[in-house]
């Protein structure tokens, strides 16, 4: 048995649906897909999330996450839409549309999302006085957007409006900062620091790069190429941390973090971006990232996410169609050179 019969046998309606759909390439008429579609919303990982939004839309704090983002339900609504349109749900659906709205609600008139106090937060401490706290951090934004782009509101002229916002606060060298506390760039921390950036943060500079690599055109934009060159430029292969951002979106793994959401450096997730952005394989970097994925490959074509075994086939299906998108004549090649990371232990 291989991949294709053991993603078709998974008990999961969304994964199934889902591996034919991008794998198989089957059209939208297709039978099996028409079948599969309206037992969708029984996946278990879809009716947990659905069961627990409002009437307004949006999702209660501590609902979907912990930490920092688990006190805000502008956050937790990003996530939970950043999650349903992982497994294949979009504006069409009435609980998407209400959520999207929720958000749109909350939206401030620059087109950002509003900073939440505890996120604000420098060091963690409620104690801290007003000026030292961060007045501005892209992740406040980056992470409403992304849960709407995943679900098909990219180029609706309000999400356009946070894209500019996004943009605005983009540093000279095409990364994304901290944030700003009273009136100076916040403190990178070294695991996220990158590598050819003074005051850029790995965390909010892959918040920002998720959006815009949702987007139909902003994907192929300067500011996209560039964010993706200086996260390629990050030479380290860290295999325990394959397919967590799949193990999140699928549940598995507990939503948690702000600052620290991408902490780990996830290859699944950087695939990901290199094939919705159309990286060339020629380029050396993706190159060698190919080599080292295919590496960890099983002997029944499954890659195993070993810390969650439920979890090994959605993150087979996810790599799969990154290979896939891959395969479609990439075009564009980075020029940052590599440099290698030791991560934390």
């Amino acid at each position: 048995m291989t991949w294709p019969a053991l993603l078709l046998a998974d008990p999961s309606p969304c994964l199934r649906w889902l591996a034919l759909r991008d794998l198989f390439r089957r059209p939208p008429d297709d039978p099996e897909l028409a079948e599969l579609a309206p037992l969708r919303e029984t996946d278990p990982l879809v009716a947990e999330i659905l069961a627990l939004q409002d009437a307004d839309g949006s999702w209660k704090p501590g609902a979907l996450a912990i930490g920092r983002p688990g006190g805000s339900r502008v956050q937790m609504t990003a996530f939970a839409l950043a999650r349903l349109g992982f497994l294949g749900f979009d504006r069409s659906h009435p609980a998407m549309a209400r959520a999207a709205e929720f958000l749109f609600s909350q939206q401030l008139p620059d087109g950002s999302w509003p900073l939440g106090t505890d996120e604000a937060l420098t060091d963690g401490s409620s104690e801290l006085p007003l000026k030292e706290r961060y007045s501005m951090i892209p992740l406040q934004t980056a992470f409403p957007l992304r849960g709407l782009s995943a679900c098909g509101y990219a180029a609706d002229r309000r999400a356009e409006c946070a894209y500019e916002w996004l943009l605005a606060q983009r540093l000279e060298d095409g990364a994304w900062p901290t944030g700003a506390a009273a009136g100076v760039h916040g403190y990178v921390a070294g695991y996220r620091r990158l590598a050819h950036s003074r005051w850029g943060c790995r965390s909010n500079t892959t918040g920002a790069l998720l959006c815009l690599a949702q987007h139909p055109e902003r994907r192929h934009s300067e500011p996209a190429r560039r964010a993706l060159d200086l996260l390629l430029g990050r030479e380290t292969r860290e295999a325990e941390s394959l397919g967590v951002e799949v193990a999140r979106m699928t549940g598995a793994e507990p939503l948690r973090g702000f600052f620290t959401y991408f902490a780990r450096f996830d290859l699944a997730l950087i695939l990901s971006l290199c094939g919705r952005m159309g990286v060339s394989k020629d380029d050396p970097r993706l190159e060698d990232l190919l080599t080292f994925i295919r590496s960890l490959q099983g002997p029944y074509g499954l890659w195993e996410y070993r810390d969650r075994p439920q979890v090994s086939r959605w993150l087979t299906f996810d790599l799969l169609r990154s290979l896939s998108m891959l395969d479609q004549a990439g075009e564009w090649m980075g020029m940052e050179p590599r440099t290698p990371f030791r991560p934390y232990a």
